[in-house]
């Protein structure tokens, strides 16, 4: 994939007027910050009593709400009937923006856990709610380390905690597609679950990457239908990925502005490891 950082800067001065920006520096950040400090430590200290999750996932989705209504904006959804909230699985999503998580929080109506980052667990607050909240860490430098914490999660997944997961292993600068991880597939096959792809769209538009200028708009949160995964194994990984970015590509492509469908092969590989931004 090429640079593409000049283009992101010069498109940058086109969105909005000095009005739009101001706006957002001075009153929807400072909110959301403010949002995000509020809502946290009443959910760090829910921690304390909530040994299921339960009330830091509501305080969570409570968190996601505030934010996009204070920032004006509004969330399509196609595809509810697809999940089955009795039913655990995956749910495999692009990634464009910042915005990405709390739309997913404030629309997938069931309890999740996301895997990130080792890193994000090392932060002050941020990590400690990571940590009480049961998210799961992948650490991407460390290949034994990241095949102990994906067998976790599938153990996790098996016993009745859906995951959401970027299989793109970080957001994309451009609003294309990016080749999709293996990792999503290999805890789908060992628990054998399901996985449910998962297109957003808009959300780079309304809120680049590396930006603090926020644009009131419209996103869509596309669910497609759920991939089985029962009786495949471990050996299926790749050709399973494939499968899911294929889906997750057609509902994308046709919806977004900036992207166009890629072209598969069959020798195609996806990348071996998983780990979200």
């Amino acid at each position: 994939m090429t640079n593409t950082g000049p283009q992101i800067a010069s498109r940058e001065p086109g969105r909005g007027s000095l009005l739009s920006r101001l706006r957002s520096y001075l009153f929807f950040a400072p909110m959301v910050y403010l949002y995000t400090g509020v809502m946290g430590t009443f959910s760090l200290l829910s921690s304390l009593s909530d040994r299921e999750g339960r009330i830091q996932h509501w305080f969570a989705r409570t968190w996601a709400r505030m934010i996009l209504k204070t920032v004006m904006i509004r969330v399509r959804v196609e595809g509810l009937g697809h999940i089955n909230p009795a039913q655990t699985a995956i749910y495999a999503a692009n990634h464009l923006s910042a915005l990405d998580i709390p739309v997913l929080y404030a629309w997938l109506p069931v309890q999740f856990r996301i895997m990130a980052k080792k890193e994000l667990f090392r932060y002050p607050f941020l990590g400690w709610h990571l940590k009480r909240s049961g998210q799961i860490p992948i650490d991407a430098g460390d290949a034994r380390a990241s095949l102990r914490s994906l067998t976790y999660a599938s153990e996790s997944l098996r016993h009745g905690t859906p995951l959401v997961v970027f299989p793109e292993g970080g957001r994309s600068a451009t609003g294309h597609l990016q080749e999709f991880m293996g990792g999503a597939a290999y805890v789908a096959i060992r628990a054998q679950a399901p996985i449910v792809p998962i297109a957003i769209v808009g959300t780079n538009e309304v809120l680049p990457m590396n930006s603090f200028h926020l644009l009131p708009g419209v996103v869509e949160l596309i669910i497609g239908e759920p991939i089985p995964t029962t009786g495949l194994r471990v050996r299926d990984m790749d050709k399973l990925t494939m499968q899911v970015r294929q889906a997750i590509a057609e509902m994308y492509c046709s919806r977004s502005k900036t992207a166009s469908l890629p072209e598969t092969s069959g020798e195609a590989k996806p990348k071996p490891l998983l780990t979200p931004n």
